[in-house]
């Protein structure tokens, strides 16, 4: 089996909010692979794997990084697939906002779809939607995946009516 989507970290620190992604692809059986990758540590290795990835049929980049979160960008740059960031809270980040800056101010031509700041697993619900264009039986499954999304709204209302207040209006 080979993996659809790449999961990168700048450093396995970070593996504890990545891991979001990994266990969402996993539940949707989707395949993936899972690396720690350094833009600034080991940038040849980065740019041969950015470079190669859909070689190897690799259909989608999640990429996370935290402190100055260059991870996400330098891969865009090397590679012809979609990279989506996700901005890390690290213990060297001014509270997130540094990553997330890095990732989302791209240039013009090099772009990298921005999560929220450790939102791995939005991260691989997008993936998950990428591929889902061109698989419809991933596509149904997505489609099964919102249904649940809005029956879980459904029941939290539905529970909702059985609390009371003196001033609650129903």
């Amino acid at each position: 089996m080979k993996p659809l989507v790449s999961i990168v970290m700048g450093s396995t620190s970070d593996l504890k909010i990545m891991e979001d992604a990994a266990k969402f692809l996993d539940q949707m059986e989707i395949p993936f692979e899972i690396n720690a990758l350094s833009a600034h540590r080991v940038p040849d290795m980065v740019a041969e794997f950015a470079k190669n990835a859909h070689l190897r049929g690799v259909k989608v980049i999640i990429a996370g990084a935290g402190g100055a979160a260059h991870l996400p960008g330098v891969i865009a740059a090397s590679t012809p697939l979609p990279v989506i960031g996700v901005p890390i809270k690290s213990s060297n980040s001014l509270d997130g906002w540094d990553s997330l800056l890095s990732i989302v101010q791209m240039p013009s031509g090099i772009p990298v779809a921005t999560m929220a700041t450790d939102g791995a697993k939005n991260a691989a619900i997008f993936a998950m939607q990428i591929l889902a264009q061109s698989d419809s039986a991933l596509f149904e499954k997505f489609c099964a995946f919102k249904s649940e999304l809005a029956q879980k709204i459904a029941k939290a209302n539905s529970d909702l009516q059985s609390v009371t207040y003196k001033y609650k209006v129903d």
